[in-house]
């Protein structure tokens, strides 16, 4: 089970978009995740008249570390880590470790 997956609020903690919030677009592979408006680079893009692709140059999101983002705490307004709790009918779930509310996604 994931700490951080696809459709997550989270906020970068480290790097040169620090402080960038942002929704986890893709789980790239086991650590890294690409984040709605963080890591961006310019991609320079052929014109391909037969898929409808327009040349140019593309601002596209980058893949970054998992390390370098924390989940989003709404409850407190800050980035916030996350644990894993055991409820009674046996089901698996992730909690924020500064309050221990479930996180909901």
């Amino acid at each position: 089970m994931d700490k951080i997956r696809k459709g997550d609020e989270v906020v970068v903690v480290t790097g040169k978009d620090k402080g960038k919030r942002g929704t986890v677009l893709l789980r790239v592979d086991e650590n890294h995740v690409v984040v709605e408006g963080v890591n961006r680079a310019k991609k320079h893009v052929k014109p391909n008249p037969m898929k409808g692709v327009q040349g140019g140059i593309v601002d596209k999101d980058m893949p970054i570390n998992v390390s370098n983002v924390a989940l989003f705490n709404p409850a407190t307004q800050k980035a916030d880590r996350v644990g894993f709790k055991v409820l009674e009918n046996g089901r698996k779930v992730r909690v924020f470790k500064s309050n221990g509310e479930l996180v909901n996604a």
